[in-house]
């Protein structure tokens, strides 16, 4: 194609990317060699904890021909998931209630995602015929905030989040690997300046630079990738939080800029976004795979659930029901979940 070509070609993928709900379409090249020493530092000093995938597959986040023969360019696509432009900490502040990351209070993102980039590419192969891509929507090596901050769609802040001048932070980020020699967006450039509320406000100190978390210490790390004992230290520190951690969003002041989705399935599912921990703790396995079907939360199963959910019980203001609850789950068929079971009762003044 002339370069003429490939330039309204790329007009045509955003114009047409926008049609198909994304909220932005941008275009990177894939020389990864920027980011070869940060990722390499972050690993070597075990910043990624029991994901092994992380030091596994290093290589490829940093070649992505490696991981897709033949790729050029990377289509990089935001879609926004806020359903509200109101960044407040009081769901952290009702100790009774669960908190559940905003992403993952409705449906799994990753497989509409998926199905709009498809869309995107059916749309590319009808105007030129048969091209070569990939879709990624967080199911690969792929260094995704990279990729999207070398497009122009944002920048890496000090909380590690992508974050748009125009949008805050509140959206998922998705690729699509081609191998047309599509033009370039040119990258924006930092705009933190000397603000540390991110890194100032989080509850276990996960933030060891800025730019840098220590994942081992990170709430989302600790609720949704860890499958063994939380650290008995950072249980305190946790809160009702039993789903990921939003902290250092709803601080960022680039926040206020919050695009809202119109996607029905990001809207909260069964009460998520509300719900008392009690109930929650209530719920047997059954219930769980019912209620968590095609949710992003699934994926930690319900013995972790219940560990997470202990943990808030731990934390939150001693009452008959809770350590009624409690005392239901102290024979728990789970070594895992007994064990958090009695250190939230031992909160309670009531283990034996």
């Amino acid at each position: 194609m002339k370069q003429s070509e490939l330039e309204t070609l790329a007009q045509d993928i955003k114009a047409w990317g926008l049609e198909l709900g994304f909220a932005q379409v941008t275009i990177a090249d894939i020389d990864m060699s920027a980011y070869g020493q940060h990722l390499q530092s972050w690993l070597d000093n075990h910043y990624h904890g029991d994901m092994e995938y992380m030091q596994r597959h290093a290589q490829l986040r940093l070649d992505p021909e490696a991981l897709v023969p033949d790729t050029l360019r990377a289509i990089c696509v935001r879609m926004d998931y806020a359903l509200t432009t109101t960044n407040s900490l009081a769901e952290l502040k009702t100790p009774d209630k669960a908190y559940i990351s905003r992403y993952a209070r409705g449906r799994d993102y990753h497989k509409l995602i998926r199905k709009r980039l498809q869309r995107l590419a059916d749309r590319v192969s009808e105007a030129i015929g048969p091209f070569g891509y990939r879709a990624f929507v967080d199911s690969a090596p792929v260094l995704e905030r990279a990729l999207a901050e070398k497009s122009g769609m944002g920048w890496i802040g000090k909380n590690t989040m992508l974050i748009n001048r125009k949008a805050g932070s509140w959206f998922f980020l998705a690729e699509l690997f081609t191998d047309l020699p599509l033009p370039i967006d040119a990258p924006t450039g930092a705009h933190c300046g000397s603000c540390n509320a991110c890194i100032d406000i989080c509850p276990t100190k996960a933030f060891v630079a800025p730019n840098v978390l220590d994942a081992r210490r990170c709430i989302s790390y600790l609720t949704i990738e860890l499958r063994t004992s939380i650290p008995v230290e950072l249980r305190p520190l946790m809160g009702n939080r039993i789903f990921g951690c939003d902290d250092c969003q709803i601080i960022c002041p680039w926040n206020k800029f919050t695009r809202l989705s119109t996607e029905e399935d990001f809207a909260p599912r069964h009460g998520l976004d509300d719900a008392d921990l009690l109930k929650l703790f209530a719920w047997n396995e059954e219930e769980f795979l019912r209620l968590t079907e095609g949710s992003a939360i699934r994926r930690i199963g319900y013995e972790c659930w219940l560990r997470n959910i202990a943990v808030a019980l731990g934390n939150a203001p001693s009452s008959d029901a809770i350590v009624a609850a409690l005392n239901d789950r102290r024979s728990h068929p789970s070594p895992l979940v007994r064990e958090h079971v009695e250190w939230a009762l031992e909160q309670h003044g009531d283990a034996t």
